[in-house]
């Protein structure tokens, strides 16, 4: 039996009359594509190695610069949130910086304590790259977090930037009472980041 089928272009709604012989293409193409797709698409898995130590074993330079995160919640200016977070940058010469967040009441005014540290070391010492990094945060009992605290968004792709203006790896440390996570690079805490080869 011979049918004529009736067809809606959505862009111009009109009707369009498509013979059997046609429907029957068009379904077939569409059905190959979708077939190709499925058959081209790629599983990737990330493998990220994150360490587990306690306070006790880290090394003096480490527990230093912990001892400086750990400071610099107090310098923290958050009466809106009362989670007052520190960072504490260590640079190739041995210089430690500091940052602490500060807040705003128009809230995105406000800044990290992981980007007031970085932005300040790269224009206070523009020829001394970053070596490792620090976070330690008080939630609003006062206390430390227990669990080991970790940066936002923006901060982890504003130390991947780092990474790459100096060409070195930053040794992130995140800490909480329960332990403290370690990686080998910022690049670990954002595997897929964007940079300067994209544009």
């Amino acid at each position: 039996m011979k049918c004529e089928v009736n067809t809606v272009d959505v862009a111009s709604r009109s009707t369009l009359h498509t013979s059997p012989s046609t429907l029957h293409c068009s379904l077939f193409t569409l059905r190959f594509s979708l077939i190709s797709t499925i058959y081209t698409m790629k599983h990737l898995n990330i493998d990220i190695p994150v360490d587990f130590k306690q306070e006790d074993e880290l090394d003096e330079q480490e527990r230093k610069l912990l001892t400086e995160a750990k400071e610099a919640t107090h310098r923290s200016y958050s009466p809106y949130s009362h989670f007052s977070v520190g960072a504490a940058l260590l640079l190739d010469d041995g210089t430690i910086v500091c940052g602490s967040n500060q807040e705003n009441s128009a809230f995105p005014s406000g800044l990290c304590a992981e980007r007031t540290a970085l932005f300040y070391a790269n224009s206070r010492y523009p020829d001394h790259a970053v070596k490792a990094l620090c976070i330690a945060a008080r939630d609003t009992s006062g206390q430390f977090t227990e669990r080991p605290v970790a940066p936002c968004g923006s901060c982890r792709q504003v130390m991947v930037e780092t990474e790459y203006r100096y060409q070195q790896d930053i040794r992130i440390l995140l800490y909480g009472q329960e332990g403290i996570y370690i990686l080998n690079s910022a690049r670990d805490m954002l595997p897929v980041h964007f940079d300067g080869s994209f544009l």
